[in-house]
């Protein structure tokens, strides 16, 4: 098989699509997509670009000219959870506000190791979470498998990723510092209009601080702060906010002792 042909493949198997199903969402044939999986044809630079919009992928990774990396995927491949078993306060703060007395549809983006993604299913939630680190989503899909839950993982760059469905939770956390200033507004405005009408938004981030170092893991060609009040201030309007929080806290990740600054936000979609 191409790069092309086993990529398209495996990310259409990671979204339990049927050849059909993805055929009918580029406005193709079936014929088509099982020629491309086949490793028969390829398709024009048009549809190429199209079929990695709906992915949420770029142009080169489908044609095998870069693959997903992140610092995390080889520390995910170590034994244990690299993050841990604590769950996040934030995931308790969503079973407070978002009860699911209904079935509720909730995203975990940028899920790493899937622990709050399986906490959310086990507590009745339907979950669509996604990581860029293949080692953490099999580490998720583990997870899921010993607590008896379904958890529909993918794997997709966030950053390139388009929100297709609406959800009643979007949840994110130590992930939007890897999103550059430039490309802040299109990413929040994405989960903002994937947001259905009541339900909320999870956010974290770190914000720099003068009087506070940097971390000794911080990846400086990937990683960017936020200024205080920055994330809040995406949620305008018909947005009120349920939490507005911002805290300082002591860690030791990358093996050496070092504080953080981060601002927590939940935002309910009131129209």
């Amino acid at each position: 098989m191409s790069d092309f042909s086993d990529r398209v493949a495996r990310l259409r198997t990671e979204r339990r699509l049927t050849q059909r199903e993805l055929a009918e969402s580029l406005e193709l044939s079936r014929q088509t997509v099982s020629n491309w999986e086949k490793g028969k044809i390829e398709p024009n630079i048009g549809v190429l670009a199209k079929i990695a919009s709906y992915f949420g992928v770029s142009t080169d990774f489908l044609l095998g000219h870069e693959t997903y990396t992140t610092q995390y995927e080889g520390k995910y491949r170590q034994e244990g959870f690299y993050w841990g078993r604590k769950i996040n306060r934030l995931a308790h703060e969503v079973l407070r506000l978002m009860t699911p007395e209904r079935p509720l549809r909730l995203l975990d983006v940028g899920c790493g190791e899937g622990q709050a993604a399986v906490f959310f299913a086990r507590n009745g939630y339907h979950v669509t979470a996604f990581d860029i680190a293949a080692s953490g989503l099999a580490k998720g899909r583990g997870l899921a498998k010993a607590a008896g839950v379904h958890v529909d993982f993918f794997q997709a760059d966030f950053l390139h990723h388009e929100l297709i469905n609406d959800y009643d939770v979007i949840y994110s956390t130590d992930v939007l510092e890897y999103v550059p200033p430039e490309k802040r507004e299109s990413v929040m405005r994405g989960f903002r209009e994937h947001t259905r009408t009541g339900g909320i938004n999870v956010l974290d981030t770190f914000v720099e601080k003068e009087f506070i170092d940097t971390a000794p893991d911080w990846e400086h060609d990937k990683e960017f702060y936020w200024q205080t009040g920055e994330l809040f201030s995406h949620y305008r309007g018909n947005w009120k906010l349920e939490l507005c929080e911002e805290t300082i806290f002591d860690c030791d990740s990358g093996g050496m002792p070092h504080r953080h600054c981060m601002d927590m936000m939940i935002a309910r979609k009131m129209v």
